[in-house]
């Protein structure tokens, strides 16, 4: 991402998100000092129950106080379940500015297909357990794109539990034209744990190409297979490796892709749920705002370089 285009972030974060988290973050303030008062309110009567032995007494002002927190818990739940929408749509909204996008949706609760996730040839697995989050829908220019959260586990038949095949911020979008082929890039670490999708992409006629590509850096962190009719290095310039070499360097994040015909996916690991609030600590944060803006600014900046390359 450019530093012009990040500034620009900035400057919207403090006009407009800034205030907004403010506001949500005084509501916060003020449903913890309740909960805790009625904390100290329970101790005492507690406390008095015991000293003056009127358990009676005790118990019927526990009723209230009871309710009371149960409808402060009901408080807290509202605040994490709306504030995530708010702040995602106030970062939509600075995207929605840029002419080069169509409208985009924000949908909480709706996610990616697992027929659509299993399609994209990155991950072979039951996905035995498959949920999904924080629904992403828009255009850039012609281009239609779709995001969200996924976490995918599968049951384990060795250690007799379900374990992580991916957990991130999964990616479809669809070229304006046909590309020749299939190309298949893994992240190099996690080799040991993709070797189904390694074998189902070289029966389907792949093979690996990175003894042709340019950027060592590249080569070293990823695994690259592609069909021999793909146009491989016109799409992968050395310019397009290294922004995705310097993006896993500065986030820590692994890159997932797959170009199946016009059809491309992007998986990006993400090890938290992305802008989820705190409850025992301040939401106001740049940082935390910055990064998800980052995140789907690179998927749909590698989509877009795909588009113009073809």
């Amino acid at each position: 991402m450019s530093p012009h285009k990040l500034e620009e972030f900035r400057i919207f974060y403090n006009h407009t998100i800034h205030p907004e988290l403010m506001r949500m973050e005084k509501k916060r303030g003020r449903l913890l000092r309740l909960f805790f008062l009625s904390i100290l309110f329970l101790v005492v009567l507690m406390g008095l129950s015991v000293f003056l032995d009127i358990l009676t007494v005790t118990l019927f002002l526990l009723i209230p106080v009871g309710f009371y927190m149960t409808y402060l818990v009901y408080q807290f739940q509202q605040f994490r379940s709306t504030f995530k929408p708010n702040v995602m749509n106030l970062v939509l909204d600075f995207m929605d500015n840029d002419v080069n996008y169509g409208t985009l949706k924000y949908e909480e609760e709706k996610f990616i297909s697992k027929k659509e996730f299993l399609g994209s040839k990155i991950f072979v697995t039951t996905a035995d357990e498959y949920k999904g989050e924080d629904y992403i829908e828009g255009q850039l220019g012609e281009l239609p794109f779709k995001m969200c959260e996924l976490k995918v586990r599968e049951f384990s038949k060795v250690r007799s539990r379900l374990n992580y095949v991916f957990r991130g911020v999964f990616m479809h979008a669809t070229l304006n034209y046909e590309v020749k082929g299939s190309i298949l890039i893994l992240p190099k670490e996690f080799r040991q744990y993709l070797t189904r999708s390694i074998k189902q992409f070289n029966r389907l006629g792949g093979r690996s190409v990175d003894d042709y590509l340019s950027n060592q850096m590249y080569s070293e962190a990823f695994l690259t297979y592609a069909t021999d009719d793909a146009p491989f290095r016109r799409l992968l310039s050395p310019e397009m490796q290294e922004a995705i070499v310097d993006f896993r360097h500065r986030t820590g994040k692994e890159i997932y892709m797959s170009i199946l015909g016009r059809e491309i996916y992007i998986a990006v690991t993400e090890h938290k749920d992305l802008m989820e609030p705190f409850i025992f600590q301040s939401n106001v944060s740049f940082d935390l705002i910055r990064e998800f803006f980052e995140d789907v600014q690179l998927m749909i900046q590698i989509v877009a370089e795909f588009d113009e390359k073809n």
